[in-house]
C-alpha cells in the first residue's frame, strides 16, 4: 500500500501543469528536484518531452526522499508543491483545474490568500490518509469479489475527475448501497436474496449485529449515521459554482472513509 499522500492521477496532473514552464524555468525546477542527471537540460528537447520523462520518473520514485528549501520531503510531494506555485487564483485553465481536483481528492487544498503563489494545505486530518484509504477500499472490494460496488466507486472517481458532479454524486450513493447489499448477501445469503429492497438488506445487517445500535450507526427511526449519510448522498442535482465541487469532494471523502470502516469490520470482525 502506498505511503505517498498523493495519488498517481494527481502526480501526473502536477507534471502536466509544470509543462507551462519555459525551457529555462523548467530546467531550474528539475535542478531543484535533484533530477538533472535524469532529465536533459538540452533546449533542443521540448518541455513537453521533458515532462514525459519527468512524469515517468515521478511515478516510479514518488516515495524517494529529497532535500528542498522547505526541508526533506518525498519527490512526489516536492513535485506537487512545484506545480502549486504555477497555479493562479481564479484561473479556468484546464490543466490547473485537473490538478486542483486531484489535490482535493487527496485531501488537500490550494490556498492563495492574496499571495502571488498558491500554497498547499491539508484539508483533512492526516490520520484519514485519503490516498491510502482509497487504495485499501479498492483492495478489499477486489479481494471480496464485490465487483458491482467497485465499478460504481471507479465511475464516481472518474466523474469527479472530469467535473461531472451530478454523475459522481449518484454513483457514490449507489456505491454505498451496493456495498451493503453485497455484505448482506454474503452474511445471510438466503435471507438477503428474499428481501425486496436495499433498505431491507441494511435492516438485516442491523438485526444480525453487523451495524451497531449503540454506536448509532443504524436505527429503526431513521436517525442514525448511515440513515443520514444515505439521505445526504441521495441529493445529487448539479449546481453551478465551487460549492458543488466542494460538496461532491466531501461526499467522496465521507464515502471512502465509511466504506473502509465497514469493509475492515467485515474482514476482521472489528
Amino acid at each position: 500500500m502506498r505511503s505517498e499522500p498523493f495519488t498517481r492521477p494527481t502526480l501526473v496532473a502536477a507534471v502536466e501543469l509544470l509543462g507551462k514552464h519555459n525551457q529555462g524555468s523548467f530546467n531550474q525546477t528539475i535542478l531543484r528536484l535533484g533530477l538533472e542527471r535524469d532529465v536533459p537540460a538540452d533546449t533542443a528537447i521540448s518541455v513537453t518531452k521533458k515532462c514525459a520523462i519527468l512524469g515517468a520518473l515521478v511515478v516510479q520514485r514518488y516515495a524517494t526522499v529529497i532535500s528542498t528549501l522547505d526541508g526533506s520531503m518525498t519527490l512526489g510531494e516536492a513535485v506537487i508543491r512545484q506545480a502549486a506555485e504555477l497555479a493562479q487564483d481564479g484561473s479556468d485553465d484546464p490543466m490547473q483545474t485537473a490538478f486542483a481536483r486531484g489535490v482535493a481528492r487527496d485531501g488537500y487544498v490550494l490556498v492563495f490568500g492574496g499571495r502571488a503563489k498558491a500554497t498547499l494545505r491539508a484539508a483533512l486530518p492526516s490520520e484519514i490518509a485519503l490516498p491510502q484509504t482509497e487504495d485499501e477500499v479498492h483492495e478489499l472490494l477486489k479481494g471480496f469479489g464485490f465487483l458491482v460496488p467497485l465499478g460504481h466507486l471507479d465511475q464516481a472517481i472518474q466523474a469527479h475527475t472530469r467535473g461531472d458532479w451530478a454523475a459522481a454524486n449518484g454513483q457514490l450513493r449507489t456505491f454505498i448501497e451496493s456495498l451493503f447489499d453485497d455484505i448482506a448477501r454474503y452474511v445471510r445469503p438466503t435471507e438477503a436474496a428474499a428481501l425486496p429492497s436495499a433498505e431491507n438488506r441494511r435492516a438485516l445487517l442491523f438485526q444480525v449485529g453487523f451495524f451497531s445500535g449503540e454506536r448509532n450507526e443504524w436505527s429503526t427511526d431513521g436517525k442514525s449515521y448511515l440513515n443520514g449519510l444515505l439521505k445526504m448522498l441521495h441529493t445529487e442535482g448539479a449546481h453551478p459554482g465551487l460549492s458543488d465541487e466542494d460538496h461532491c469532494t466531501f461526499r467522496l471523502h465521507v464515502a471512502l472513509v465509511t466504506a473502509r470502516t465497514f469493509l475492515r469490520r467485515f474482514r476482521y470482525g472489528q
